[in-house]
């Protein structure tokens, strides 16, 4: 047999094979990129039953033992987008609280508190800008497969009497159906935000402290 011909014989099942494979190769990059497309956006709005609420121990006089000042409000607005690398979209993720709504048991504490404390006339509302998620399952869970608690960080820019600073919620969240519910808490001083300590005559002391706890409901929508 001819070796020339052997060699161009050779070289046409090489090419040959080398087509195929490139043909089959282009044949599965539609398939392999629809498995690794990201699913869309996820955004949760503040839904009904979401209360922000204020903790502080005090020693009022007369009384042989501290209490907790407590102060609550449900008026409450905004939105977290998750993005679908598990990321917060910071850009479209605002959560608002109206302080002028705050209500504890004693009107007395609750004056001082809107009218010296935190000036509810020049700075009515509190904002967190979220930024950072840490700890959430990625993806959360479809509304169709939502279940299960986790616990989770989440960080951002918390804006009240008119100064931001950087504050970490830590939590659990619980997911069913198209609703996320669940508990977080911070805590920072009151020279953290500017704030005047509460300074009344039935008032021996109060502490530094400050302890925000967050019971919300997320409703998914989308």
């Amino acid at each position: 047999m001819n070796p020339e011909r052997v060699r161009a014989g050779r070289r046409v099942v090489y090419a040959f094979g080398m087509i195929f494979a490139a043909v089959f190769v282009f044949a599965q990059v539609p398939s392999l990129r629809a498995q690794d497309k990201p699913g869309p956006s996820i955004q949760l709005e503040v839904a009904g039953g979401t209360t922000a609420t204020y903790r502080v121990r005090e020693q009022l006089a007369g009384i042989s033992f501290p209490d907790d000042a407590v102060g609550s409000t449900d008026s409450i607005t905004g939105t977290l987008v998750i993005l679908p690398d598990g990321s917060v979209d910071a850009a479209h993720s605002k959560v608002t609280i109206d302080l002028r709504n705050l209500k504890s048991d004693q009107d007395m504490r609750d004056g001082y508190v809107k009218n010296r404390t935190l000036e509810t006339d020049k700075f009515p509302t509190a904002e967190f800008v979220a930024k950072r998620l840490q700890g959430a399952p990625n993806p959360l869970p479809a509304p169709d497969r939502a279940t299960g608690q986790s616990g989770f960080q989440l960080t951002g820019d918390l804006t009240v009497h008119g100064v931001t600073k950087e504050v970490t919620l830590s939590g659990y969240a619980t997911y069913s159906k198209d609703l996320v519910a669940g508990r977080a808490m911070t805590d920072f001083t009151f020279a953290t935000f500017g704030l005047t300590k509460p300074s009344l005559a039935r008032l021996l002391s109060v502490d530094d402290k400050i302890n925000l706890e967050i019971n919300f409901k997320l409703k998914r929508t989308n």
